[in-house]
């Protein structure tokens, strides 16, 4: 296979905080798999923590609108380059047009959102600012009782949708999953392929206590119980008042949570990280 890349070796060293020796190692035995090797630094218990993949480095905002009944809302992200065009005022009412479309179309894709014209507008203030602006995502919510949540730099975005309730519940619950980010609504919602594939690194991990089978197994039930509840949305301490859980706040208001999709600015998305210096000096012809 092809040589280990030293960026590869510096990827692995962001995600798990091992040194650059024992990342190398691992990635060898993968054979240049990143995933693969995380999961087996997991098992031996050498990882410290395996990251989110993909640095967030992508600039833009989210925006929200729902509904003034609250049964209705839709959010969008949109990208820019830097910061700094996130923040310009025709990047702002872009991002507001781009919403208000989306809301009255109540558009599926980002391919429709950009039809009728939305697509020249977009190329336009392309031009005008000078910089590459993306419209990424859109996900519409529909039910009995719609909140939402930006946070106050609005690079975090909730919607969630309730059964009964309120909005002010529904908003409290936006909230919530902002800050603390579940990846389901209850644990029985979790998808099996990675309950399975923690318990395989909890087992792992446990075998290398030389503990007996059967103990071992109950050390395997207890950590997967408690990944099912940190993850769960209904399971969690709520943020505002941590001594009662989120089921437990929806279900005192007569609520259920039907679903939710949270937005973060550019997750996912891996910027390229630029040497100014060594990108002057080759323009400069001193790179020999």
């Amino acid at each position: 296979m092809a040589a280990i890349s030293a960026a590869l070796v510096k990827e692995l060293r962001e995600r798990t905080g091992l040194g650059m020796m024992e990342c190398k190692k691992a990635l060898v035995e993968s054979e240049g798999d990143i995933e693969k090797a995380i999961e087996e630094l997991r098992k031996s218990g050498q990882a410290k923590a395996a990251k989110k993949a993909g640095r967030i480095a992508a600039e833009g905002v989210i925006a929200v609108k729902l509904a003034d009944d609250n049964r209705y809302g839709v959010m969008i992200e949109v990208n820019s380059e830097t910061d700094f065009v996130a923040r310009d005022d025709n990047f702002l009412a872009f991002v507001q047009e781009i919403a208000t479309k989306a809301f009255e179309t109540k558009a599926s894709s980002v391919e429709q959102l950009m039809a009728d014209g939305m697509e020249e507008r977009r190329q336009a203030l392309v031009q005008k600012i000078g910089e590459n602006i993306s419209v990424r995502r859109v996900i519409a919510a529909e039910g009995e009782v719609v909140g939402s949540y930006v946070h106050a730099n609005n690079r975090i975005g909730v919607l969630v949708a309730l059964t009964g309730g309120n909005a002010e519940v529904a908003k409290d619950v936006a909230m919530h999953i902002a800050a603390v980010n579940p990846t389901v609504v209850s644990k029985e919602d979790m998808p099996a392929e990675l309950i399975e594939k923690e318990r395989e690194i909890y087992t792992a991990q446990a075998q290398d206590s030389g503990k007996p089978a059967d103990i071992i197994e109950k050390m395997v039930v207890g950590r997967v119980n408690k990944f099912l509840a940190e993850n769960s949305l209904v399971e969690q301490p709520f943020v505002k008042n941590p001594d009662i859980k989120v089921g437990q706040l929806v279900k005192e208001a007569g609520a259920t949570v039907t679903g939710f999709t949270r937005y973060e600015v550019g997750e996912g998305i891996e910027k390229e990280e630029v040497d100014f210096a060594a990108e002057v000096a080759a323009q400069a012809g001193l790179n020999k």
